[in-house]
This record gives structure tokens, sequence and C-alpha cells, in this order.
């Protein structure tokens, strides 16, 4: 599988933390969108523990996180 494009998203796990207020997001993958643009290809380079997986729009650098962006 070839991905010569951008990622359309990238993938990240997010971890709860009991003791702090903030998320821990790790980045672990992308999403490549198909030319007809009805799916995507997602590569994964890690697996999330709990089987949660982020996706947040691509930019060229890793936008910070909001805190209190996180997902439900």
């Amino acid at each position: 599988m070839a991905n010569s494009s951008k990622p359309a998203y990238r993938v990240y796990t997010v971890e709860d933390r009991d003791d702090a207020d903030e998320a821990f997001w790790t980045q672990i993958g992308a999403a490549f969108a198909h030319a007809d643009k009805k799916g995507m290809n997602i590569v994964l380079r890690a697996l999330p523990l709990d089987g949660r997986l982020v996706l947040r729009k691509y930019s060229e650098k890793p936008e910070v996180q909001d805190k209190k962006e996180m997902v439900t």
C-alpha cells in the first residue's frame, strides 16, 4: 500500500489519568482518504490498550490538545 499523499487525519490513543485533569494523547498512526473520497486507509504503528482511537484533522505540526476537548 503506497501512501504518497498527506494523511487526512492523525490517529491518537488517549489515556485518561486518575491523578490529573489532563489526558495523555499519543499519536499512533494516520488515516489516508481514498481517491473516491468514500473511505479511508488507517495505518497504525501501535494499538490502543483500551480499543479507543481518536482521529484529528491532519496539520503539518501536531496540534496541542486543549484540556477541555477530551473525548467522552
